[in-house]
């Protein structure tokens, strides 16, 4: 009987089983892949808060940002530049293993080729069944810690993500390039972005999202980035990954907790999971090591577990959903006034420069632009084209 058994081992696992495990519980953690960090499908950019919050190494950095630039769907790029170090890239499979090895060595156990296919809440516990491995585990408590497409959760009655979109990226080799780069337009990826982001010298990762045909969108972007002469060769493989835009309708149950993408905690902005999946997961240790201690399972302690993560994340969430519906329904013709506008007004290094801008939390920035001046009548237009029904009538 562990205390706590934690199935998956990307970041949100392995931090919940280091906190855990230093708070004298045993824990261990189940991943379904013979190797932690694989396969993975994510460009590994950390903003520097996160960084330092979590402790991640100063090793595991590949390329410090500091700067970017925007490619609207037509016209000239937008170019934002700090002083300062904004994000890093990690090669997240090195990542999720530099995490597992910390839980490790505070006491947590890894058993990888050990997928789950079962939980039974039970008096006392948590029944944990691998049918393809033949083996069964208890703990007083469950973490699902997987992906986005997890059949557990809504098999225990905590419902399904119906917002989804698809992330596809590949290894590329580079050609000079120095800085984020990001792309807009419907022809590249319809309602998202893609990018073009550097790792180690002479290499990069090429990637976007999108709702429907990532593999063909994939595969034109990396032809146009052959084209001009960007990266060397568009014949590289691809690899793709679900992102949840919205949260999971509830990630709490009998003993159990969903934390990281499994549970939604994921900015619909960008798609970016690594930081809210960390927060997730360390208020999901503070409240299990409360349960832990006290014995108390009840169902009230589990349900603070997501009043606590939503006061914190949720509107954060809320106003990037709102941001990320909004823009979807622009087409190329509005970004591209929208790029023209921000440019002539010189907005966005304005925002970039305040000194409570973060790369983390955007609901502030976004708050703020249909707030201030000049941004409220731009966003007039905008929302009235975005959303027909929410115009004015003539009287």
């Amino acid at each position: 009987m562990y205390d706590v058994l934690i199935v998956g081992s990307g970041p949100s696992g392995c931090q919940l089983a280091y906190q855990l495990s230093s708070q004298g519980h045993s824990t261990v953690v189940l991943e379904e892949h013979d190797r932690i960090g694989d396969p993975a499908c994510c460009t590994g950019i950390i903003g520097r808060e996160c960084f330092e919050a979590f402790s991640i190494p100063s090793g595991l950095a590949q390329f410090q940002a500091s700067s970017a630039t925007f490619f609207p769907p037509t016209g000239k790029p937008l170019r934002l530049s700090k002083d300062t170090t904004q994000a890093y890239i990690v090669h997240r499979p090195t990542l999720d293993r530099a995490l597992a090895q910390r839980a490790q060595g505070a006491g947590a156990e890894f058993l990888t080729n050990s997928p789950v296919n079962d939980l039974i809440p039970e008096d006392g516990g948590v029944r944990v069944q691998s049918r393809d491995s033949g083996r069964e585990w208890q703990a007083r408590a469950v973490v699902m810690a997987g992906g986005a497409s997890s059949a557990l959760p809504q098999k225990l009655g905590m419902g399904r993500i119906d917002d989804l979109a698809t992330g596809a990226q590949a290894e590329v080799e580079v050609n000079g390039l120095k800085e984020v780069e990001v792309y807009f337009g419907q022809g590249v990826a319809p309602g998202f972005f893609a990018w073009l982001v550097p790792t180690t010298p002479g290499n990069g990762l090429a990637g976007l999202i999108t709702r429907h045909r990532p593999g063909q969108y994939m595969q034109e972007f990396l032809e146009r980035l052959f084209r001009d002469g960007k990266i060397a060769s568009p014949q590289v493989e691809i690899s793709f990954g679900r992102i949840p835009l919205k949260p999971r309708p509830r990630t709490w149950g009998p003993r159990v907790m969903v934390v990281g993408d499994a549970a939604g905690q994921v900015k619909p902005t960008t798609g970016g999971g690594i930081y809210y999946s960390l927060l997730g997961a360390r208020t999901a240790a503070t409240v299990l090591d409360r349960a832990l201690v006290t014995d108390d399972f009840s169902p009230g302690l589990f349900a603070g577990y997501e009043r606590e993560w939503k006061n914190q994340l949720g509107r954060e969430i809320q106003v990037g959903r709102w941001a990320r519906r909004f823009y979807e329904k622009l087409s190329d013709t509005q970004v591209d006034r929208l790029f023209r506008f921000v440019k002539s007004a010189d907005i966005p290094q304005a925002m970039l420069d305040r000194e409570d801008f973060s790369f983390d939390w955007h609901a502030p920035s976004i708050l703020r632009a249909l707030t201030s001046q000049p941004w409220p009548h731009l966003f007039q237009a905008m929302i009235g084209a975005a959303f027909p029904f929410m115009r004015r009538k003539n009287p």
